[in-house]
């Protein structure tokens, strides 16, 4: 038995366009004190897992490879999508890749993570709860009532339960009860385990991810039997109908940087310039004035610049999504 950092590497990072394109998303770039979140993410959970394996894409697995060999690490695992299928199979991949009673601990590459006690009393609480057969999932204690994340409802370690991403006010009310946690996208488990209750809950998932992984030529999982599998979620798959799920509270400092919001948050506890009304320029030197404007961000890259309020942040992606029609070349 060993425990494996599996690290999921597949996303585009579309809410942070125009910083993260698809040839450079959000998790290989090196705005964090000089580090990417793809490395940040390796050299955090190393201390915890003899081995690293990375779930990645067709398109940036050349980047996971720069990231891994100037962090100094040799002999990972790689396991390279063809194209996206959601996180059920992602993980169904990583787990055909390892022996079945090998734990997995299970992080997305893009999330940015203070490593210390919290974090560390956190991940051995999963860790042990996984070698006894538990399918784990680590909650994070809201620090303010966030619609853009989804919540898991415990008792202790118990989960009562998984809500979808909420309206203000139910999120308001979650935070109130003090029983609500933020669903971190963070799991441990042992590899069989995961494989028999997907198997279980999803059988046509289990099979057609089996059936490209046993195709695969040197890691690289075949097109058209990659795009026979359904595309789920891990949440849908197997956390919400499991009867193995425990949770650990957790508490470390944690950020999905996944919108121009907590971009924003941490830049400006970084001590990044904030003008007197809140407003913050990414990515240029010039000199810019802000009229009638208040909690505004610029974000500017050499071929595009984005306006907008931080509230507003959750909508990139539908620009994203626009301009992956309208003019592909600028997210790419």
């Amino acid at each position: 038995m060993q425990t494996i950092n599996v690290i999921l590497s597949g996303g585009v990072g579309s809410r942070l366009w125009p910083l993260s394109r698809k040839s450079q998303p959000k998790q290989y770039l090196p705005v964090f004190d000089g580090e990417t979140l793809f490395q940040n993410t390796v050299r955090r959970n190393a201390e915890f897992c003899g081995q690293a394996m990375v779930v990645g894409n067709c398109d940036n697995f050349e980047l996971s490879r720069k990231d891994l060999t100037s962090a100094g690490v040799e002999g990972y695992v790689e396991i390279i999508e063809a194209c996206p299928r959601n996180t059920a199979a992602a993980i169904a991949f990583a787990a055909f890749a390892a022996s079945p009673e090998d734990i997995l601990f299970v992080t997305p590459s893009d999330h940015l993570i203070t490593s210390g006690l919290a974090y560390h009393t956190a991940v051995e609480r999963g860790i042990q709860l996984a070698k006894e057969g538990y399918i784990v999932t680590f909650g994070l204690k809201p620090t303010k009532p966030e619609t853009g994340f989804g919540y898991i409802e415990a008792a202790g370690e118990e989960v009562k339960g998984f809500r979808e991403k909420p309206n203000l006010e139910t999120a308001e009310a979650f935070v109130k009860s003090g029983n609500f946690f933020w669903n971190s996208g963070m799991f441990c488990f042992q590899a069989g385990v995961y494989l028999e209750e997907l198997k279980a809950f999803e059988p046509e998932v289990y099979a057609a991810s089996l059936t490209a992984f046993e195709s695969a030529e040197e890691g690289k999982l075949d097109f058209g039997l990659s795009m026979q599998i359904p595309s789920i979620s891990v949440d849908y798959a197997v956390m919400e109908k499991t009867k193995k799920i425990k949770v650990v509270p957790s508490s470390f400092s944690w950020s999905d940087m996944g919108s121009f919001e907590s971009i924003y948050e941490h830049f400006k506890k970084q001590g990044h310039t904030v003008d007197s009304n809140g407003n913050m320029v990414i990515g240029t030197n010039l000199h810019t004035e802000f009229l009638g404007l208040k909690n505004t961000l610029l974000i500017q890259t050499p071929d595009a610049i984005l306006i907008l309020n931080k509230e507003n942040a959750q909508d990139v992606k539908k620009v994203f999504e626009r301009l992956e029609k309208e003019k592909p070349e600028l997210v790419d």
